[in-house]
């Protein structure tokens, strides 16, 4: 019994078996194959974005640095290296290159500025109407939104018909039915070709503020306004201060995309007007297209689609910078 009692003593004082803490090969391949999954699950996106984004845009930067014209379009390799010579001629405004650049560039700024607040004028009024329920609420919503959900190409032919100066809808409207006029105007060459595609660009993009400014004002408690009111606010005092107070993250991001967007527009001047637009609605876009496949100078247009991109860039860093002061005052 004794001698027992001793060698359960001596197992017991015994030292123990030290582990590593090495997992098993078969635990080790399932923690490897967990670390890399998240990986292997975005790589499709990746390369997809190399594809589509990264490599055309560095191919697009290469390409304003070399003279590919339509006698190197066949061996782009062959192309001579001029270096910034077609940034050069883009910014020189003396040339009628570069003045034709700069007339661009104003007319679709214009374009932008007047597309861009009257969209988000009339989306944010349209949601602030239907902000309270009422009856027909859900089809006036269904009614607004109906220019988003049309195919672009199908929105702006249809708007080109009715563009047309002899058998166009509006000049029967201005002249046949209400007189307003004694000859019927031209809306798609001239000056008017302007605030034609200001006209469509604003028919496509309103529903869109619309839609945001809608569903930003579903977050505001309807107990604000009924606060307010009892305070005596008045309606334009609630829009103010509740309405644009609370609205203003959702404003500044809808502002930002609008004008990124409206900016580099194409389909609609081009649909509208075709490939040689009047100078009044000569967009950047459709000026860098000029360049590239009707005068066949892609060296150039590449410079003028960078040139672009830089602006474009430079806006969204300004944006970014004054959004970071507004939220640090606030």
């Amino acid at each position: 019994m004794s001698s027992t009692l001793v060698e359960h003593e001596a197992a017991a004082k015994a030292p123990r078996p030290v582990t590593t803490g090495t997992p098993s090969p078969r635990r080790s391949r399932r923690l490897s194959w967990g670390r890399i999954t998240p990986y292997l699950l975005i790589l499709p996106a990746i390369v997809f974005e190399l594809l589509v984004h990264v490599v055309p845009m560095v191919v697009g930067v290469w390409m304003s640095f070399i003279q590919l014209t339509q006698f190197y379009i066949t061996n782009w390799l062959s192309a001579p290296f001029v270096g910034f010579g077609n940034f050069q001629i883009a910014l020189d405004f003396q040339n009628p290159l570069g003045a034709q650049l700069a007339r661009s560039f104003g007319v679709t700024l214009a374009f932008t500025i007047l597309t861009v607040g009257s969209s988000w004028l009339f989306g944010m009024a349209a949601s602030i109407v239907l902000q309270r329920s009422f009856r027909g609420r859900g089809f006036l919503r269904t009614l607004f939104l109906i220019p988003y959900a049309i195919p672009a190409y199908a929105g702006i032919i249809t708007w080109k018909f009715i563009f047309q100066r002899d058998t166009g809808l509006l000049n029967e409207l201005l002249v046949d039915n209400l007189h307003l006029t004694d000859t019927a105007p031209f809306w798609l060459i001239g000056d008017n070709a302007f605030w034609s595609l200001v006209i469509v660009s604003v028919w496509q993009q309103w529903p869109f503020a619309f839609l945001m400014t809608m569903a930003g004002m579903q977050g505001i408690p309807e107990e604000l306004y009924e606060a307010a009111a009892i305070d005596g606010a008045s309606v334009w005092q609630q829009m103010r201060h509740i309405t644009l107070g609370l609205m203003r993250p959702i404003n500044s991001v809808l502002l930002l995309l609008l004008f990124l967007w409206t900016f580099r527009e194409f389909n609609t001047p081009f649909v509208l007007f075709g490939a040689r637009p009047a100078d009044s609605a000569n967009l950047l876009v459709v000026n860098i297209y000029q360049s590239s496949f009707i005068q066949w100078n892609f060296g150039l247009g590449a410079a003028m689609s960078v040139l672009l991109m830089l602006f474009l860039i430079l806006v969204a860093a300004l944006w970014a910078v004054w959004n970071r002061k507004v939220r640090r005052d606030a």
